[in-house]
């Protein structure tokens, strides 16, 4: 715990009542399914910038961590390759994502793949938008500045995001990425004006930082950096991103927005990265997750250090809030009302699944303790088989035969998964893992899904080469 000045909790209090104030207003109609879950498809350009720049970057306190332990490889991580899969995706992707009119990826799954499988999809949709890695964050978070219990921090932390969330769904959502936005930037900006002024530039973090942590790989294997490039794959198959394409009034400004927001993000990249460098060389002996809190109580005066914190809180609650309800979507408007066969309210079922996943989040938080660790498990189990299925469903040369799909979206999530076990087993520890036939788990499932696609491409053309030759 961080004995805080009043003054550091003062913008804290304001933005929570602020955050209330703002998410509660009222407008158009929460009980509509299209309203309450992507706002009436009426995402003005500014407002899809905001949204998807502070949902897309929650993982704050998994930045400052990466960036104490490695560096400026934390931008070759964290920051490169998912540059270049948002813009892929705004070429490529948002323009059919907007043209579907569709609410989700499990309704994409649904439309060109079937029931069963858009069942299956459903499943992986929901590991990818449980927000376990941000209920932990505002757990250590409020753990920090009130030294209680995690588990009652982590339960606090999550009925806040929560709350306004079942008032408004997205609109709430959007309304309050405005706020967040601002505050995000101007935090890093104050923080890292006050740390050149007061400690130099370059030069002090040359004489200060391990030498590693100024080399693009800060001591990682290639195959290791490898891996997070193949993880930003989760950019193309991210809820988050369809789900603002889909509120978008046209295409073009979901492309537009997406475009606009990697510039921002490069942007906020620089900022955080460098902070994180002045952590580093500034403290010794923390924990690395709380490095940037850290560093803002020991150099800030009060108020402005509180006003940092505030800045790290609303960059955590704004993917927070936002995971929570794609993550009640998954459940209730894909599942549930999928196999309901009388449905009252959508909405309804979408706010139940708000509690179900509140409570699959903080169990997974508190058992697995690692926001990193949390990240690289996702990735590893549902990019495999997600990937070429949702490219597939809007391009048809990736699109298979529904049971080529039934088999993609299990055997491929298998493969990877018994690397994983098998890396554990014959690992020292969970912090010492060493991988099995040194292969990252990723590699072996997306080897088998790209098999697999290829078989059924190549069973596709020898279909349309017998039905030609038999006209």
């Amino acid at each position: 715990m961080i004995k805080l000045h009043f003054l550091e909790y003062l913008p804290i209090g304001m933005y929570l009542v602020l955050l209330l104030f703002i998410g509660f207003r009222r407008r158009g109609n929460p009980e509509d399914e299209v309203d309450f879950l992507v706002g009436g498809r009426q995402l003005t350009l500014p407002a899809f910038v905001a949204t998807l720049v502070t949902t897309w970057y929650g993982g704050i306190l998994g930045v400052g961590e990466f960036t104490y332990r490695y560096g400026i490889s934390n931008w070759v991580v964290f920051g490169l390759p998912y540059y270049l899969f948002a813009i892929v995706f705004a070429f490529f992707l948002a323009p059919r994502v907007r043209k579907s009119n569709l609410l989700s990826i499990p309704d994409q799954f649904y439309r060109h793949y079937g029931k069963t499988n858009g069942l299956l999809g459903t499943l992986f949709t929901f590991l990818l938008t449980l927000p376990a890695p941000y209920v932990l964050m505002v757990g250590l978070m409020v753990q920090m500045i009130t030294g209680w219990s995690l588990w009652i921090c982590v339960m606090l932390g999550t009925l806040f995001s929560l709350v306004y969330v079942v008032a408004g769904g997205f609109r709430s959502v959007v309304r309050t990425d405005k706020l967040q936005f601002l505050l995000m930037f101007g935090g890093f900006s104050v923080i890292l004006v006050i740390l050149v002024s007061r400690f130099g530039g370059l030069g002090f973090l040359k004489t200060h930082l391990p030498a590693l942590h100024l080399t693009w790989h800060g001591g990682n294997s290639p195959q290791y950096l490898l891996v997070w490039f193949f993880i930003a794959l989760l950019t193309i198959i991210d809820p988050g991103f369809h789900q603002r394409c889909y509120a978008a009034k046209t295409g073009r400004i979901a492309r537009n927005g997406i475009l606009w927001s990697v510039g921002f993000w490069f942007l906020f990249d620089f900022l955080t990265t460098t902070t994180g460098l002045y952590a580093r060389a500034l403290l010794n002996d923390i924990n690395p997750v709380l490095s940037f809190p850290l560093l803002s109580h020991q150099v800030l005066p009060p108020l402005l250090s509180g006003i940092f914190l505030t800045g790290l809180l609303a960059t955590i609650m704004s993917t927070l809030d936002s995971n929570f309800l794609l993550s009640a979507i998954t459940i209730g408007h894909d599942f549930f009302a999928r196999v309901k066969k009388e449905v009252r309210s959508r909405a309804a079922l979408t706010r139940l699944g708000l509690g179900i996943s509140a409570a699959l989040s903080v169990s997974l938080a508190l058992a697995l303790l690692s926001v990193i660790q949390l990240w690289y498990v996702v990735g590893t189990f549902c990019i495999p088989p997600m990937l070429l299925l949702v490219m597939g469903s809007y391009f048809s040369v990736f699109r298979l035969s529904h049971r080529l799909v039934r088999v993609n979206l299990t055997v491929p999530f298998l493969v990877s998964l018994i690397f994983l076990i098998q890396s554990v087993r014959t690992s020292p520890s969970l912090t010492e893992l060493t991988y099995w036939l040194g292969i990252q788990p990723m590699y072996p499932g997306l080897f088998v899904s790209l098999l697999i696609w290829v078989v059924g491409w190549k069973k596709s053309k020898k279909e349309a080469s017998k039905n030609s030759t038999t006209r």
